[in-house]
């Protein structure tokens, strides 16, 4: 199994890429009111602050700072569980994904990058 390494920075800015399985699909904008009310609903149980969110048909970026000495972004496990029991199932799902019980909606892993400093944020933001 691959060994993932996280760069963990306590109440620091993180840049995401969150993909969907499908890369030709549009839930993200054919939902987007069920992602904004997800989000809004992880907010208030596992705050963070959302510096900026582009949605896209197919994916997401994101810039968040979290909490002082906060070192755990896992909310976006939240987020995405939540998202796919609020849409209408149908997706296509590979074997290893039925195997699993998973839905096939989510790319399994999402790119992180810890925002090094004002340049970073700056390159990141535009």
């Amino acid at each position: 199994m691959t060994d993932y390494r996280r760069n963990r920075v306590p109440g620091g800015t993180f840049f995401f890429t969150v993909n969907l399985y499908d890369r030709r699909s549009r839930l993200l904008v054919e939902h987007i009111d069920i992602l904004r009310e997800v989000v809004r609903n992880t907010l208030r149980r596992v705050p963070f602050h959302v510096d900026a969110w582009v949605v896209l048909p197919e994916h997401m970026h994101c810039l968040w700072t979290l909490p002082e000495g906060e070192v755990n972004y896992s909310r976006w496990q939240a987020v995405k569980l939540v998202f796919y029991r609020n849409i209408p199932r149908g997706e296509h799902r590979s074997s290893s994904r039925a195997a699993k019980r998973e839905r096939g909606i989510w790319q399994r892993r999402f790119w992180e990058h810890a925002v090094r400093d004002e340049r970073d944020y700056a390159a990141h933001m535009d």
